[in-house]
């Protein structure tokens, strides 16, 4: 009886020094990330190709007005001199914008560090341009702020929900279209705009009454059905 011999195929990879495997999940993460990079890259590109001379002034006026969240911060002026409900709802607009403006730059900007896209390299036509701003480009902190204010105002004023959510995502498309995000830039803005409404709202309730507390409760599971939170990640 011989002994069994391997073939380059089935040999074993050799172990380093400490004794464990080469590679492993850290590889694979790393294989993951790359490959999320390129679609990124590739839907960035892509956007950027696409000629769109009648979309293109409107979303840079888009883009510029949501600078500082002066959109959301004009509606919540509107808001307040609407009565009682409309009052809260901009109240928790504002206070969801204040955790969300907090995390995505003094947090996460700062954690991750990703630089921003080639607007150049990628062609992105001069009609759409708008300042590029100086900052990490992950994540998008226009769109965090925009998504928190539209998530925290339909949840205490369900009619406001749809309008806001698309006007949030027309935001958030914005940032992609005039070059100076990529669409995960955005999709995590998203995410991270919904968080900090949730942050917000429970603040608010905790601070609450029991009585105001048990209301926000039942306004909120009636609501959440009809509120278009898809759309407001949507990019």
């Amino acid at each position: 009886m011989t002994d069994p011999t391997t073939t380059d195929e089935d040999a074993l990879s050799p172990l380093p020094e400490d004794g464990k495997p080469s590679g492993g999940p850290r590889r694979l993460l790393g294989a993951v990330m790359g490959d999320l990079r390129a679609v990124d890259g590739a839907l960035y590109a892509a956007v950027a190709a696409t000629p769109t001379p009648t979309l293109d002034r409107t979303l840079r006026h888009l883009s510029h007005a949501a600078d500082h969240s002066k959109i959301s911060f004009a509606i919540a002026a509107a808001l307040a001199l609407g009565g009682k409900r409309p009052r809260r709802a901009a109240l928790a607009g504002v206070g969801a914008i204040a955790v969300a403006s907090a995390s995505a730059n003094l947090l996460g900007k700062r954690l991750v560090r990703r630089a921003r896209p080639d607007r150049e390299a990628a062609r992105v036509t001069v009609d759409r341009h708008v300042p590029m701003p100086t900052s990490a480009s992950f994540p998008s902190g226009h769109t965090a702020s925009a998504v928190a204010f539209a998530t925290a105002v339909g949840v205490v004023l369900p009619p406001a929900a749809v309008p806001l959510g698309a006007l949030a995502s027309a935001v958030g498309y914005s940032r992609i279209h005039t070059g100076v995000h990529y669409p995960g830039d955005v999709a995590a803005g998203a995410v991270l705009g919904i968080a900090s409404a949730a942050a917000a709202l429970a603040a608010a309730a905790a601070a609450a009454t029991p009585s105001e507390r048990t209301q926000a409760l039942l306004t909120a599971a009636r609501s959440w059905p009809r509120i278009g939170i898809g759309a407001a990640v949507r990019r």
